[in-house]
């Protein structure tokens, strides 16, 4: 197993360097200009050049990346072009907020999806329906309008939670939780109700098979029947849907933490996309990238839990 987890390791270099490098390419055709953003509309011919030849922005993009790529060797991701702070140390501060909110909401996300899909693949019927439609409800109704509705009605006029901001875990546990709760809600919607399917959908399988009908003669008590059997032998699709939901929530960070003012990556990658700050977006990418890789390592780690007889190659 630890061979094959350093293998996919190696593996992942490949995918580091060609996601960076079509990102940097990108970027670079984009509209913009951050020696214009730095200097305004009123500036001198020569002081643009000067300064875009300090930014380096007259060399060819090939070039840039290969510099790029030397400072990443070196331990360093640059700094930002508009105020020399080190990306490492920009992003490092802004890690934990995004981690918190992809990390309680894959969590929440999952017990409530599994516990519904779970009660619908028992009982099915209405409970099976009201799955369907929580589903489907989840993928129709835009995450920004679902924000702004809870905005209003639970920090407006209720006041329980609040409508913008972040509480440090650190500064108080309660205080953490509550600014998160709004936005975990707004991102765990449309996962609930796609782990929920998915989970009924295996256990209907898993329930139709001989061993189980075998366990259930034998006088195998129905809680050890659908929590040992049943859901242990259910658990590859639903994990793995689990990790998808998981790389998803990264990209619905930057809608929440813009509409709830979360200091997270997602809003960061925002802001260095409207300014051009190729440094910060190209850290930013590639701490993405690794937190895929790695959950994709987790849930190899987790097949192999789950039924020893799985090979992953």
């Amino acid at each position: 197993m630890l061979r094959v987890l350093g293998l996919r390791l190696l593996l992942s270099v490949p995918l580091l360097l060609f996601v960076t490098a079509l990102t940097f390419f990108l970027v670079s055709l984009t509209p913009g200009d951050p020696a214009v953003v730095i200097l305004g509309q009123n500036r001198a011919p020569e002081e643009y050049q000067r300064l875009r030849e300090q930014l380096g922005l007259l060399d060819p993009v090939p070039v840039q990346y290969a510099r790029w790529l030397g400072t990443l060797t070196q331990g360093s991701l640059g700094v930002s072009i508009f105020n020399n702070e080190p990306v490492v140390a920009k992003l490092g501060a802004r890690l934990g907020v995004t981690l918190s909110l992809v990390t309680l909401t894959a969590l929440v996300a999952s017990v409530v999806g599994v516990a519904l899909g779970i009660a619908s693949a028992l009982r099915q019927g209405a409970l099976a329906r009201a799955v369907d439609v929580l589903s489907l409800l989840g993928i129709v109704l835009p995450n920004f309008w679902v924000a702004l509705v809870l905005v209003a009605v639970f920090a407006v006029r209720l006041r329980w939670f609040p409508a913008i901001g972040y509480v440090q875990p650190s500064t108080s546990t309660g205080g953490w939780l509550r600014s998160l709760a709004l936005p975990v809600v707004v991102l765990a919607g449309p996962a609930i109700g796609l782990i929920a399917q998915q989970t009924r959908n295996a256990m209907l399988d898993v329930l139709d098979r001989p061993f189980i009908r075998t366990l259930r003669a034998g006088g195998v008590p129905p809680a050890s029947l659908i929590y040992r059997h049943a859901l242990r032998n259910a658990g590859i699709p639903i994990i793995t849907v689990v990790g998808l939901v998981f790389i998803a929530l990264l990209g619905g960070t930057i809608i929440a933490e813009n509409v709830f003012a979360l200091p997270g990556l997602g809003g960061l990658a925002v802001e260095a996309t409207s300014r051009h700050d190729l440094p910060v977006i190209q850290g930013i990418v590639l701490y993405f990238t690794v937190i895929v890789v790695v959950v994709n390592l987790v849930i190899d780690v987790i097949y192999a839990w789950l039924n020893p007889r799985v090979r992953v190659t």
